[in-house]
């Protein structure tokens, strides 16, 4: 049978600590790592208590502490909430005005939480969470070949500086999987990128001043949203529906924000899974045109998507002029390969070119060729295939398994690797719960610009294989219905 020192993590060094203590330092731990993060309701005292093996008096005054401590308040007749900390030291609650300014301020953007997990993570069956196939699914033969052919070429080629656009070879490599898409983009219209998010802050950086308002997808890819807020961007959420983005909710953003950009993945969404329709992508353009805004495409997710999927890219309409195109292999070969592009209109590949020069002079050449080699050997082609077909089944068996433990699916994609499943009851609570039993689960505030309270959650389906999933997933969802009532503790 468990122990409280079994169920409590104790730091190093904590032996002679009380169970009060190490609960305090559980919970600090917690919080400081943002599993708890500001305005979470912690578990109640009566569910602590039986989880950690211990006294409902040693929960009582473990969470006591913590409010002295400025770590959480209570709420009569609700229970204990991780606190907003705007201390001017460890355990100060700082001055009135202060908390005045903290209180009026909008909450930071933050998602270090999943990104830092993510980069930290386990078993990828316990990481449904994340949002990179498990390396077991990659092709490490294909990378490791093209590497093989690269060494055997001259040691000069490596010792060059690079130029600011990136590998010539490789843009011209594009430009032909670009005409495939019915997208017309010369070499010089390529630049190439440390991955989707150097892209992204490139552009942010070019185009985005304080007070701009940014439209971006609510929910989309959580990891743009600090870069555009640290431009002193103004982030307006478009909301979406099972067939896409809300065009007429849009429409009327549009109209109030007059924004300087909108960023948008046209295929496979991050997290809905939906794709734009012929008419969506003609109605987004239309109003990118009068109200004279610029439209970013992500499509990282586009080589997971088969041909036949009926999908409307932005920039196969546009043909670069106002859509600015971001590509990445990011997804299929290797997450740390890091080579993304950009491809746009001549002039603006110019100024990217130049921003990319200021803030980091030129990509790893030695990427940039070894992509080249991989996608000019012929095998890429048929191993992406291989990952679709592989995709279909688990996609089919991780919607069944997440609507028997009690999900509602907001649409059953046809293709790609997320779904986006309402759990009915507090999505970080429910995150919070999972990184204790050893699942990281990516609750669906980190998908919102305001990082918003939630219930939905995405799930990453080549990472829902763990036996012990389901099981966890319905009991959560089934205790929390049970005591989901106000706090008499």
């Amino acid at each position: 049978m468990s122990t409280a020192l079994d169920q409590i993590p104790a730091p190093h060094g904590a032996s002679s600590l009380t169970l009060v203590e190490q609960l305090v330092q559980w919970a600090r731990r917690r919080i400081e790592e943002r599993v708890f993060r500001p305005g979470m309701r912690m578990p109640s005292i009566r569910k602590l208590a039986q989880d950690k093996c211990v006294s409902r008096f040693t929960v009582v005054e473990a969470y006591e502490r913590l409010v002295a401590q400025g770590y959480l308040e209570s709420r009569r007749g609700s229970g204990f909430y991780v606190r907003e900390r705007v201390a001017n030291g460890p355990g100060e609650r700082g001055s009135a005005a202060g908390r005045q300014d903290a209180a009026a301020a909008p909450r930071p953007i933050d998602v270090v939480w999943l990104v830092r997990n993510t980069l930290h993570a386990g078993p990828p069956d316990k990481g449904p969470g994340l949002g990179y196939l498990p390396s077991h699914w990659l092709d490490g033969e294909l990378v490791a070949s093209a590497l093989r052919a690269l060494a055997r070429q001259s040691a000069g080629q490596w010792l060059g500086t690079g130029t600011a656009q990136g590998f010539l070879p490789l843009r011209h490599q594009l430009q032909t999987r670009l005409e495939e898409l019915e997208i017309g983009a010369a070499p010089d219209q390529i630049v190439l990128t440390s991955g989707i998010t150097q892209a992204i802050d490139l552009i942010a950086r070019l185009y985005v001043e304080p007070g701009d308002a940014v439209i971006v997808g609510d929910p989309s890819w959580f990891q743009m949203f600090g870069r555009f807020v640290a431009q002193g961007a103004r982030l307006v959420g478009m909301p979406y529906t099972p067939a896409g983005p809300d065009l007429d909710a849009l429409e009327e953003q549009v109209k109030t924000w007059r924004p300087k950009m909108l960023v948008i993945n046209s295929v496979l969404h991050n997290p809905t899974g939906t794709s734009l329709s012929p008419a969506q992508a003609f109605r987004i353009l239309r109003l990118a045109e009068e109200y004279d805004f610029v439209v970013v495409e992500d499509d990282i997710y586009g080589d997971l998507c088969p041909p036949s999927h009926p999908v409307t890219r932005l920039a196969t309409l546009d043909q670069l002029g106002r859509v600015i195109y971001l590509g990445s292999f990011s997804k299929t070969l290797t997450a740390n390969l890091r080579v993304g592009y950009v491809a746009c209109a001549p002039e603006v590949a110019q100024a990217i070119a130049d921003q990319k020069i200021l803030i980091g002079m030129t990509t790893p050449e030695l990427n940039e060729r070894l992509l080249y080699k991989i996608l000019t050997e012929g095998h890429y082609r048929r191993y992406v295939e291989r990952l679709r077909a592989r995709l279909d089944p688990v996609r089919e068996r991780s919607a069944r398994m997440l609507e028997q433990a009690g999900f509602s699916l907001f649409s059953m994609p046809t293709a790609g690797m997320f779904l986006w499943a309402d759990a009915g009851v507090d999505a970080d609570a429910f995150a919070a719960a999972g990184q204790e039993a050893g699942f990281l689960l990516a609750p669906g505030s980190l998908f919102s610009p305001h990082q918003s309270p939630t219930t939905w959650m995405r799930f990453n389906v080549a990472n829902c294989g763990d036996p012990a999933l389901p099981g966890f997933l319905a009991d959560y969802i089934e205790t929390s219905h049970r005591v989901a009532r106000p706090l008499k503790d």
